[in-house]
């Protein structure tokens, strides 16, 4: 079906583990599958997925436990079952592999993806994940981030995330306030609390299993933003990408600049994707001669 006031956008749901995902796919050609981080949802990546669509089939999705997807209870958030859950994405949209962006947490499912599911992911451009371990400072990073869990379910989860704001300084621009309506708004702010218990802790002690992805042979970018390439998210992208052997690129903005700025910000990522050479063929992504 597709969503009112937007021509050429399909909503659909996926099953999968118990669970029902939510999701939104505009434009034709090669699969591009977004995955976004803590608190937004597929609504982050509209300005840019909207841009996207001119040259690939562009898939966002809310992840599991997030807005318009389910959540069932008990809760027991695992890296591993999101990974999953792309798959199951794509393999409903008929892809057996896509490219794939991940932004924040996002990036570390895309990491996931690529040590457990090496053959959904032709491409991973993983922007600024939040893997504190493997930062020099990691042990008093981790005590920070223990103490905003602890905020979190003591004083609630605007407190949390107060604190949240104030550890990683995350910029936030008028532009990127603009680009979300009151609606979407209204509904990310229902995903704190989620994010906060059961996602912020287990995505800040990943490890990303190098070794493993390199031994696949995943093509893998890691990027971070121009401007928050100093703080602690963007701090890990080029040590991963060393870790990796990988290119490392910086793109325009900071953490979220996909809102802000969608329009250089797809410039940077058309830029990356079209390095590698990727071709579509038989639907399934090869690289290029």
């Amino acid at each position: 079906m597709r969503k009112p006031g937007e021509p050429g956008m399909r909503v659909g749901r996926v099953e999968t583990e118990g669970d029902a995902l939510y999701y939104e796919v505009r434009g034709a050609g090669p699969p591009l599958l977004m995955i976004h981080g803590g608190v937004l949802d597929a609504s982050g990546y509209a300005p840019a997925a909207r841009l996207l669509a001119r040259d690939f089939t562009v898939i966002t999705y809310d992840r599991r436990g997030y807005s318009r997807s389910t959540r069932r209870d008990p809760q027991n958030f695992e890296v591993g079952q999101q990974a999953r859950d792309a798959v199951a994405l794509l393999r409903a949209e008929g892809h057996a592999s896509a490219i794939i962006f991940g932004n924040s947490g996002g990036a570390i499912i895309g990491l996931e993806m690529a040590r457990r599911h090496p053959e959904a992911v032709a491409l991973l451009v993983a922007h600024e994940p939040p893997v504190m371990r493997v930062l020099p400072n990691a042990d008093e990073l981790l005590t920070a981030f223990a103490r905003v869990y602890l905020t979190t379910w003591e004083e609630g989860p605007e407190a949390g995330m107060r604190l949240f704001g104030a550890l990683n300084a995350i910029p936030r621009t008028d532009a990127d306030r603009a680009a979300l309506d009151p609606e979407d708004v209204a509904r990310t702010r229902g995903n704190i609390a989620f994010f906060l218990k059961q996602e912020m802790l287990p995505f800040a002690n990943y490890m990303p299993d190098s070794e493993t992805i390199r031994k696949h042979g995943v093509r893998v970018v890691l990027a971070a933003g121009e401007q928050s390439r100093d703080r602690s998210h963007g701090q890990t992208a080029p040590i991963v990408a060393e870790q990796l052997g990988c290119p490392f690129v910086v793109f325009p903005g900071h953490h979220t600049s996909y809102l802000g700025m969608p329009e250089p910000w797809t410039v940077a990522l058309r830029g990356v994707i079209g390095d590698g050479g990727w071709r579509l063929g038989d639907g399934v992504f090869g690289m290029g001669p």
